[in-house]
């Protein structure tokens, strides 16, 4: 589940960078809609661990909380008045399966296998590479200085720096740990091993996609990098990592036809592999940052309230008031091409890092 780029619509449309969330009615699983049947509980190698059922009912009960809309009180294909509108929810609702991704990297291994050692742009030709090469170079460039920077602050503070020059302070990322979610072809991984980076973990939810990976890595002679079929709503990793990466992961899940519940589990899965200290970084051309503070201040919110639920007699109201977000915003990318519409700059993708306290 590499990066994902919607069809272009008009330009105040992509201004908004609106999630484009499928229609829906009440919750329903991929078999009532004649897709996969495997695709409602996004099956790893592990399979599903969660009863349907309630999942539905904690989900419904956080989505109120966190005042979003349950995805049965979104428009409905029916009641649009725009014909192309159907055919774009369609869209949208084909690119959040995991059917319609273990399709497309079938159809990309079986050509990788073909012509994966002829002399052919096929990396770059992907059309699973949603995002473009310019935006890859952009987000790994940036990834590293942020890290560089605070890998500088941190040994300052402790002192660790003072027989270090000053201009090689924390340019060693090999202690860094690093999580892709749905690293689709790896080529991101690559990348971030090319700055240094060695301790690199890929996952995705389809075998195929992880298959090319390591296909891919392998050709390109980063043996150091691990590729595991797992799902991130239902992680089976029981470690921790550094920094962990999202380039439209987080976009996909949101277009899956119960979207916004599958964004409430993201989020509670993030807290767990997140390192304390550590950065998570999502790159979206579906979210602004704006809206991605926002969405990680509600899941703050939510995190606080289900301490105070679970744990009333070692948390009080007042350190559950002045206790610290679990995740903080800390930058984003400025340097993405922007547009005006209406008197408003806009930029049709988003890279924001968010430190977990």
């Amino acid at each position: 589940m590499a990066g994902i780029k919607l069809p272009p619509a008009d330009e105040a449309a992509e201004l908004q960078q609106q999630p484009r969330t499928p229609a829906t009615g009440d919750l329903i699983s991929d078999d009532d809609r004649s897709v996969a049947a495997d695709s409602w509980s996004i099956k790893s190698e592990y399979g599903s661990t969660l009863d349907d059922e309630q999942r539905h009912a904690d989900a419904t009960e956080a989505l109120a909380a966190a005042n979003l809309r349950p995805s049965s009180e979104y428009s409905s294909d029916k009641d649009s008045d725009k014909e192309g509108d159907e055919d774009e929810n369609g869209v949208a609702s084909m690119l959040g399966l995991q059917s319609y991704w273990d399709a497309t990297y079938s159809d990309e291994l079986a050509n990788f296998r073909e012509h994966g050692h002829a002399e052919s742009n096929f990396a770059e030709s992907q059309p699973v590479n949603r995002f473009g090469p310019e935006v890859m170079d952009t987000v790994v460039s940036w990834t590293r200085s942020l890290c560089i920077d605070i890998s500088r602050r941190r040994m300052l503070n402790h002192g660790d720096g003072d027989k270090v020059e000053h201009s090689e302070l924390g340019h060693d990322l090999s202690s860094w740990s690093v999580l892709d979610l749905g690293t689709g072809n790896g080529l991101l991984l690559q990348e971030l091993a090319k700055l240094g980076f060695s301790d690199l973990t890929g996952i995705d939810y389809s075998e195929g996609a992880i298959d090319l990976a390591r296909g891919l890595a392998d050709r390109d002679g980063f043996t150091n990098i691990t590729f595991l079929v797992d799902d991130v709503l239902e992680t089976k990793l029981e470690r921790q990592f550094q920094l962990v990466m999202d380039k439209g992961t987080l976009d996909a899940i949101g277009l899956h036809p119960d979207g916004p519940i599958k964004r409430l589990m993201y989020w509670d899965s993030i807290a767990k592999l997140v390192a304390p200290g550590g950065l998570l970084v999502i790159t979206s051309c579906n979210s602004t940052k704006d809206e991605l503070v926002r969405e990680v201040e509600s899941f703050n919110q939510r995190a606080v309230g289900a301490s105070v639920i679970h744990e009333p007699d070692s948390l009080t109201d007042q350190e559950a008031v002045t206790s610290p977000p679990q995740f903080q915003y800390l930058d984003h990318v400025r340097s993405y091409p922007t547009f005006m519409f209406g008197g408003v700059v806009g930029s049709r993708v988003a890279t924001v890092a968010f430190l977990r306290n």
